[in-house]
């Protein structure tokens, strides 16, 4: 179990910052008492959750981008880390085949520059990269959940960028870091979902725009089966992992954070139960748009973590859906109260037992 108490006063580097996951994530660890500095592009969407948290002034906000490792080694010198966590990436499969070589840039060049700072930065003891679910090699085969030890050889731009970014850390953590003061590993999680997102070609911010609109909701590949799970999920393990090898390397590894086989369900579920949350008449169309291959079914094997690590899922699909709801009503209704209710779902989420 994580002990937030831990993070007080540690200096920890985040990028990908700005972010949906990262902004939550600078908000735990803010609430904390930690000492905060994250390095990222400008917010991807406006609006943006990093805005809305209300959280710039409360950390060291350096706007930059990870291909620029002159720029990022300057900032590993100046903010001298003990924890880094590193979530920067261009993380949407579809703009991964429009642009695929500012993919393969920004999520194999850039690890690559992270983890020569983390090498050559002697302040670091514990470092987390962030990869997903999508890095395994996936053939389609019907209720296969991926244990950590399968192949690495993601199908499109981004899944392979980041099969590529974990064999890059996989090398640097044999070829150097086994040898240094400093703990590495990496966690493939689930398809995350929550309060505060506003991507482009995701299905929860999807839902959201069309009932503020009041539209019907689009759908484009509804039989798709997920491992989805809520943000807070993989925050509190990717806090626990850089806690735990922070004081004992023997916790390092390559891990999946998955969610459990009944959050496991298909696009279609998953609106709907969105839809019946919300009410209002909301309601969903099937309208398969022709778009690039997306794999028909991923699932992630969760055990390792759990046997590590104690961990267990805490807020299932239904619980999660209810907290999207609930922030979205915020959301629409004062935006100022989003970093309260940010605070409230923290503390509720981190107080669980």
């Amino acid at each position: 179990m994580v002990d937030l108490s831990f993070y007080k006063n540690k200096k920890v580097l985040i990028t990908g910052h700005t972010g949906f996951k990262g902004s939550w994530l600078s908000k735990i660890l803010i609430n904390a008492g930690a000492i905060v500095c994250g390095y990222s592009l400008e917010a991807p969407t406006n609006p943006n959750l990093f805005s809305l948290a209300c959280i710039e002034d409360k950390m060291t906000s350096i706007i930059g981008d990870v291909r620029d490792y002159k720029h990022l080694k300057e900032v590993f010198d100046s903010f001298k880390p003990e924890i880094v966590m590193h979530l920067a990436a261009q993380p949407i499969v579809r703009d991964s085949y429009k642009n695929p070589l500012y993919t393969y840039e920004t999520n194999v060049i850039g690890t690559a520059n992270i983890c020569e700072c983390v090498r050559l930065t002697t302040s670091v003891k514990s470092f987390l990269n962030v990869t997903t679910d999508k890095v395994y090699l996936n053939d389609d085969i019907p209720n296969h959940p991926f244990k950590e030890d399968e192949p690495l050889d993601g199908y499109d731009p981004y899944s392979n960028s980041k099969s590529c970014s974990e064999l890059v850390t996989h090398s640097y953590k044999k070829s150097f870091f086994k040898d240094m003061d400093v703990a590495v590993s990496t966690a493939r999680a689930g398809n995350v979902i929550g309060g505060g997102d506003f991507a482009n070609d995701r299905i929860i911010p999807d839902c959201i725009r069309a009932v503020e609109k009041g539209e019907d909701i689009i759908v484009r590949n509804p039989y798709s089966t997920r491992p989805y799970q809520h943000v807070l999920e993989p925050l509190y393990i990717y806090l626990d992992i850089c806690q735990k090898q922070y004081n004992n390397k023997e916790y390092e590894g390559y891990y999946n954070v998955g969610p459990d086989d009944c959050d496991c369900v298909n696009t279609g579920d998953l609106v709907t139960m969105f839809c019946n949350k919300w009410g209002n008449d909301a309601k969903w169309v099937n309208k398969y748009d022709g778009g690039p291959h997306e794999a028909a079914f991923l699932k992630l094997d969760n055990n390792k973590i759990k046997n590590v690590f104690g961990w267990t899922p805490r807020w299932h699909i239904d619980e999660c859906m209810n907290k999207i709801v609930e922030f979205t009503r915020v959301y629409f209704n004062n935006k100022k109260d989003i970093p309260s209710e940010m605070d409230k779902e923290i503390k509720e989420f981190f107080e669980v037992k």
